[in-house]
């Protein structure tokens, strides 16, 4: 149902209020009438008013004295103005009217015609306000309902694939058959895979939901490159990923989203880099910034290169990776957050460099702080 546009009248005779009511006359059109400046004010407490016109000459409060408290008051401070007076034209009170805050100053006797075509365009401005209001609302609505929908089915799908990789890690190990214990490690193999995808889709959801919070605090890069490291390492067995570091790499951040950042870097490097070959993670401290650097052998396609950071891209054997190609997205919005970024370069002599540059304190790019964590919407 469409909501009534309210306009506020305010003028001391009640002759000139009734004359305006019947000139702004229409359906869609709520007229709120005050013979003062103190009932205006009131008025002003109770409804969103999309145009007010004033009298300037009322005895107490003027006109002008009413658009000053409704300039100095952050509920009525965006509220048009239009001023109508029946004295004879003066610069001076043209320019004061101007200064109170007025988009327009009219003297009466005003035409109708004139008056109703400059409010008709505040109210095609106030319409078009509900109507984007009303969009935001069922937008945030949608974003709320997928991520309830992704964090319901992360919780109902993480059981079922504990069970699954848990009962495939004792066929792999404790099975002698070894046809079975194979078949144990495809399917572990298998789960993991979906235990990512399940994690990387809940990621997005938050990203795009705004429900990510920066928590900064002192985070060591190179101690939280070394910890993801060891767990790739348990993986696919040690001397394969080095961590090289060069200057200071402490900075203020969020420790857990970093490690993201480093779990998605390596394992975009072990999942398309060539087999078996080193993958490096430089980590370089400068004066103002820190980078992380992962190399690996092997070049990104030329096609592929200019939306490697695009969700779902499509990117080197993409039918055999361990996620939805959200990885690198996820990345780049971090890194982001942290009002840093990331780039990459490729080619057949260096092979792939992937390159974070983040701030030794986060200055976040968008959000809203609040006291010790800030909260983003991306996307």
């Amino acid at each position: 149902m469409t909501q009534p546009i309210h306009v506020l009248i305010v003028d001391d005779i009640r002759n000139n209020i009734t004359a305006l009511e019947a000139s702004l006359a229409r359906p869609d059109l709520s007229v709120l009438k005050a013979e003062s400046g103190p009932a205006a004010l009131e008025l002003l407490l109770k409804y969103e008013v999309a145009l007010a016109i004033l009298d300037v000459n009322m005895p107490g409060m003027d006109g002008f004295e009413l658009a000053e408290f409704m300039r100095g008051s952050p509920r009525t401070a965006h509220v048009p103005i239009i001023f109508l007076t029946a004295t004879a034209q003066d610069t001076n009170r043209t320019f004061r009217g101007y200064e109170a805050g007025a988009v327009d100053f009219l003297y009466k006797p005003f035409d109708s015609r004139i008056l109703n075509s400059k409010v008709d365009v505040f109210i095609q401005i106030e319409r078009q306000k509900q109507q984007l209001a009303t969009q935001l609302a069922t937008v945030q609505q949608l974003l709320d309902a997928n991520e309830m929908l992704m964090a319901v089915l992360g919780h109902d799908l993480r059981t079922p694939l504990s069970a699954v990789i848990a009962s495939a890690e004792y066929l792999s190990r404790f099975v002698k058959d070894e046809n079975v214990a194979n078949i144990g490690t495809r399917i572990k193999s298998s789960g993991m895979r979906m235990v990512r995808m399940v994690d990387q889709l809940l990621n997005l959801a938050r990203l795009r939901g705004g429900r990510v919070t920066l928590q900064p605090r002192a985070v060591e890069l190179t101690t939280l490159a070394k910890n993801i490291v060891e767990e790739y390492e348990a993986r696919v067995g040690k001397g394969r990923i080095f961590v090289l570091r060069q200057g200071d790499t402490l900075l203020q951040a969020d420790g857990d989203l970093l490690s993201q950042v480093f779990s998605n870097l390596i394992g975009n490097a072990l999942q398309h880099g060539l087999e078996g070959a080193a993958i490096q993670v430089r980590l370089e401290g400068g004066a103002q910034d820190v980078s992380i650097i992962v190399q690996n052998a092997g070049e990104i396609p030329p096609d592929v290169l200019p939306n490697i950071f695009a969700p779902y891209r499509s990117g080197r054997r993409q039918h055999e990776s361990g996620g939805l190609g959200l990885g690198l997205y996820i990345t780049r919005e971090i890194a982001r957050m942290h009002g840093g970024d990331v780039k990459v370069r490729s080619s057949a002599e260096t092979g792939t460099i992937f390159e974070v540059t983040l701030p030794r304190v986060a200055r976040p790019t968008t959000g809203d702080r609040d006291d010790n964590a800030q909260t983003f919407r991306l996307g």
